[in-house]
């Protein structure tokens, strides 16, 4: 499919209304969910049988949660904020896994795209510029989605480092806040169990 094909694909229109928007993160972020069950041979996932592993908080995200059926609820989406244009994804039943990492220098940040995101945080966009923001997102969005995902990433076979199934355990009260926390993610300091928000507010 060409790139108009896929974002007018069910599937794009899924990413698009679950991120808010079409831009180039959503469709890098569609490339490596697509690549990745390719190479695993396998779809979306119902429950907890794929696994995906991202290094970024970034807007590809939200299409590899649509698209690859991992999410941070089921437990099988973690992040590890390498803050790395980099994905993992393992099948659970067969053990086996691919890495993706963007490829240097695939595609270099539009600066005027950077100039009006800048605004936008600023609330100092004007409509023309909202418009021109859109349309150089859609520009960049179909860009990528004519990458062969090949040209866009390098693709290395995994087979260690698959995370283990969530857990579900009772809640234990900190000794500190009092709120319920599962008890294996508590700190032991000075014998008191204690969360990891008042650890950090330490």
């Amino acid at each position: 499919m060409n790139a108009q094909q896929i974002m007018n694909s069910d599937e794009f229109k899924r990413c698009e209304a679950f991120h808010g928007h079409v831009c180039g993160g959503l469709a890098i972020g569609y490339l490596a969910a697509r690549a990745g069950l390719g190479w695993l041979r396998e779809k979306r996932a119902l429950d907890e049988e794929l696994v995906a592993i991202v290094e970024t908080d970034a807007c590809c995200v939200d299409a590899i949660q649509v698209v690859t059926g991992c999410t941070l609820g089921k437990g099988n989406l973690i992040l590890r904020d390498y803050v790395k244009m980099g994905f993992t994804f393992f099948n659970r039943r067969t053990g086996q896994g691919v890495r993706l990492a963007m490829k240097p220098d695939t595609f270099r940040v539009n600066e005027r795209q950077i100039e009006l995101f800048g605004k936008t945080r600023d609330g100092s966009i004007t409509e023309a510029e909202k418009l021109e923001l859109e349309t150089l997102g859609m520009q960049r969005t179909a860009e990528v989605l004519e990458t062969r995902a090949g040209d866009l990433f390098s693709m290395t076979p995994v087979t260690a480092g698959m995370p283990d199934k969530a857990r579900i355990e009772p809640a234990t009260p900190c000794t500190r806040c009092g709120e319920p926390t599962m008890g294996s993610k508590l700190a032991s300091v000075g014998g008191q169990a204690v969360c990891r928000a008042c650890l950090a507010a330490d």
